[in-house]
């Protein structure tokens, strides 16, 4: 079962990715640890970019998933998460491999803003909170692990409009592209993985 994940920059993709992988036994495959996981030769490709400013071109990081995807965890399946980003790196997608269903988790673009603003992140575990909906029980610290809760420095209003207008100008499209299923997300976390798994037919 090959999947692919969408939605707009605080939609909670990530979360329900993590949970359905988890579920299923399948990969969740993040760009972010995409390109951390990197062989060394493709991490010097992919630094060459990143340290002058450059986004990570198409094709290396086609280069980068190929890679990813021969890993042992993969053979029964996974969920991207994140990628492709655009209609052109999908059709480079199906050149690799093939999509069984894309789920795009919905929110409003007023709502995601609102989780932007307010998200702050672990910065050794990964774990998210959010200061006014999910608040750590001890403020500026992770309830798992117990290390600092940091804030990214583009989480805010006048960053996150234009992440959200990328998203349905250029990663929209792909909806088109593929075959998929619309999951309303304003909703308990249990509730919008029940909603996937009947889009599935898994449950």
């Amino acid at each position: 079962m090959n999947l692919l994940f969408m939605g707009v920059q605080g939609s909670g993709k990530g979360t329900q990715s993590k949970i359905i992988s988890e579920k299923f036994g399948i990969a969740h495959i993040s760009t972010g640890d995409l390109l951390r996981g990197a062989s060394e030769q493709l991490r010097k490709e992919i630094d060459s970019h990143i340290n002058v400013g450059y986004l990570v071109p198409d094709e290396l990081m086609l280069k980068v998933l190929k890679e990813r995807l021969s890993f042992e965890d993969c053979k029964k399946g996974f969920i991207l998460d994140g990628y492709p980003r655009n209609l052109v790196q999908a059709k480079k997608l199906d050149e690799i491999t093939s999509i069984d269903e894309v789920i795009e988790i919905q929110i409003s673009d007023e709502e995601a803003v609102i989780r932007a603003i307010y998200r702050v992140t672990c910065g050794k575990c990964g774990k998210r909170y959010n200061t006014k909906t999910n608040i750590p029980k001890k403020s500026g610290f992770c309830d798992k692990c117990g290390s600092a809760l940091t804030k990214r420095a583009d989480d805010n209003e006048q960053a996150m409009l234009k992440r959200i207008g990328i998203y349905h100008n250029e990663t929209e499209p792909i909806l088109k592209h593929y075959k998929s299923v619309k999951i309303n997300e304003t909703q308990k976390i249990e509730k919008v993985t029940e909603d996937i798994l009947i889009a599935l037919n898994k449950f």
